[in-house]
């Protein structure tokens, strides 16, 4: 109040700005714990992330160690301004728990009641005892590989599907050499001799990653999609005449004779219809040509990939075919990966601090809201649940309480 000739003058905030001071003013508390899995190296802060996060007064907590998988110190972090912590118990005590795979059911249990965890809902990892114990707890559970803009955008497995095509095409370069026990090829081609020739399975991001990279090593590449638009866009994005085919049987049958590499790219997740390559023409391939299936995650896309599970090799022969299926392949660009993360990460948790609160930022992110899987506890998501034989219901029915 001010006094004004004698008499108190009541001044008055205007609501809206009351609004915008309170956001200024939330602070998120993000924990970052070192994942327990032995092939995670992933993680979903940089310290350049941490540092932009940290100049606006959000708090951050590191495991030590966490960041050894991107080849970055806890002093880095540190530096950046992250808090390190020696135990995973203190991480858990964070409101906001940033993960890359799903909680081991021993990290949800130490999971804070009412907690915001980010995290991928990878279902071949996500153990039932986990999912029951964030219900338990009421926490709020998005996963990244939902997150889905109202363009149909998928920034998380956009990012992911690129940088594993592009590796994909490293990888075959390597397993092809004398130095992995390859044939001793060079993946691409040199005057006067043929090229190697590339099939690529799936015409969506991560073929279109894979298409670019062996080309641009000179490889011969070939596409096969079911979706006329997707080849289509495939050679319009590419800004060349490739050879492009839907699944005939026929064609597929020529083009395996003579393939040296076949990439498995096609993209099953959220999808009914699942594309399986028959073992029948994977027995057609010649001797020490190679087969790298980027859907391990997904069930496989190659009938000779599509049983294995956690206990079989990464790499084997069968058929006198090489076969490559590392789940995640990512994880061998790490850093790169890490990078990428960061990139729309720091965007979402600046975001989600301005917004004041959880609830207040589904209402206002459409991308925000589809990673949404749990609310409170409460199952929202019916991909994720119908996983777990629970029911879900609609995400409004809970917003409009708060």
């Amino acid at each position: 109040m001010q006094g004004t000739g004698g008499k108190h003058q009541r001044t008055y905030i205007p609501k809206e700005l009351l609004k915008e001071m309170g956001k200024m003013n939330n602070h998120l508390f993000i924990g970052i714990p070192r994942e327990r899995n032995e092939r995670e190296r992933r993680l979903a802060l940089t310290p350049e992330a941490v540092d932009i996060l940290t100049d606006v007064g959000h708090r951050v907590l590191l495991e030590t160690g966490a960041g050894q998988g991107i080849n970055y110190s806890d002093i880095q972090y540190a530096e950046a301004g992250a808090e390190i912590a020696s135990s995973s118990v203190d991480i858990y005590h964070a409101d906001t728990i940033l993960k890359i795979l799903p909680p081991l059911p021993a990290e949800a249990a130490l999971l804070k009641p009412r907690a915001t965890l980010f995290s991928m809902v990878q279902l071949d990892l996500f153990a039932p005892a986990s999912y029951e114990t964030i219900m338990q707890k009421r926490i709020n559970a998005i996963a990244y590989e939902l997150m889905n803009s109202e363009q149909n955008h998928f920034p998380v497995r956009t990012h992911i599907s690129e940088i594993e095509g592009t590796a994909a095409i490293t990888i075959a370069s390597s397993i092809l050499s004398n130095t992995q026990g390859g044939k001793g090829m060079l993946l691409g081609g040199i005057p006067g001799i043929a090229p190697t020739e590339v099939v690529i399975i799936g015409a969506g991001t991560a073929g279109m990653a894979a298409a670019r990279a062996a080309l641009g090593l000179g490889a011969a590449v070939k596409v096969f999609d079911n979706d006329i638009h997707k080849l289509r866009m495939i050679q319009q994005a590419l800004g060349q005449k490739i050879f492009t085919s839907v699944f005939q049987p026929k064609v597929l049958q020529n083009v395996f004779r003579t393939a040296d590499v076949v990439i498995g790219a096609i993209d099953n997740f959220l999808t009914r219809r699942r594309y399986m390559i028959a073992e029948e023409l994977i027995r057609t391939m010649k001797k020490g040509a190679l087969i790298i299936d980027l859907c391990v995650n997904q069930g496989g896309c190659f009938e000779t990939t599509c049983v294995l599970t956690s206990a079989d090799p990464e790499v084997f022969e069968q058929y006198d075919v090489l076969h490559y299926c590392k789940p995640d392949i990512c994880n061998s660009v790490a850093r790169t990966t890490s990078m990428a993360f960061s990139n729309i990460f720091v965007s979402m948790l600046l975001a989600l601090g301005d917004a004041g609160s959880f609830s207040s930022m589904i209402k206002e992110d459409a991308c925000f809201r589809s990673g949404v899987y749990m609310f409170s506890g409460k199952p929202v998501n019916n991909f994720v649940s119908s996983h777990f034989n629970v029911n879900s219901n609609d995400l409004d029915l809970y917003l409009s309480a708060f």
